[in-house]
């Protein structure tokens, strides 16, 4: 399927993050691979994903096309955070690499720009470039950048991290973007979602509140505990 055609597909689309924590019980790729089976016959349009060893698997799972990245540490810039890494996510069979779109210094010396030319350059992939703020995603946009997503808002100090999704961030990059801006972070009811779509996301990404039941179960656990 073209780059064209995908995100033809994806407009208007839920997109499901199958992600577990190191860890968890559900740490493995297999879980993960049959967590996106669930997640399709459910509707997901695409899949995103981390790990290369999850990122195979998925691909022989499911047809539908996978979002990749790689989370290298904890902090910082750690989605899919250096070309090499990116150059991975595809060889293990992503239609678009997810790495951290932020103004930020990369731990390889490349700027943002010059990661994407060089992904363009050497894969048919697109680029999402996971951004924390407007400026982000200006800066994103005019790096090359095919997608951008709110993933960061929140996670990096430019903005407070709100109780739900960032829907006037949201609204801002839709609004001033000419590519297409997908919805990610904190996105935990259906109401989320369609306030997201609302503000102008091209895309819904959802994850905790679809594939991470440990999360789940504690609002849950919680919410009877009062």
């Amino acid at each position: 399927m073209r780059n064209s055609e995908i995100l033809k597909d994806l407009r208007g689309r839920l997109v499901v993050s199958c992600q577990a924590y190191p860890g968890e019980p559900l740490r493995d790729p297999r879980a993960m691979a049959l967590m996106a089976q669930a997640a399709v016959e459910g509707g997901a349009a695409a899949i995103r994903a981390q790990g290369l060893d999850d990122i195979r698997l998925i691909r022989k799972a499911v047809t539908v096309p996978q979002i990749g990245l790689l989370k290298v540490g904890l902090s910082g810039v750690f989605i899919t955070p250096t070309l090499q890494d990116a150059l991975d996510v595809v060889e293990a069979g992503s239609e678009v690499v997810a790495i951290d779109g932020t103004r930020r210094d990369r731990p390889d010396g490349l700027t943002l720009k010059q990661t994407i030319a060089e992904i363009h350059a050497r894969t048919n992939a697109m680029v999402m470039a996971d951004v924390g703020s407007f400026d982000d995603g200006i800066a994103a946009q005019d790096a090359g950048a095919d997608i951008v997503g709110t993933t960061l808002a929140g996670y990096t100090a430019e903005r407070e991290k709100t109780d739900g999704p960032d829907l006037e961030l949201l609204e801002q990059l839709a609004a001033r973007l000419d590519l297409p801006v997908f919805a990610e972070g904190r996105i935990h009811t259906p109401e989320h979602a369609r306030l997201a779509i609302e503000a102008g996301a091209y895309s819904v990404v959802v994850g905790t509140a679809i594939t991470h039941p440990t999360t789940i179960t504690s609002w849950f656990a919680a919410a009877v505990a009062c």
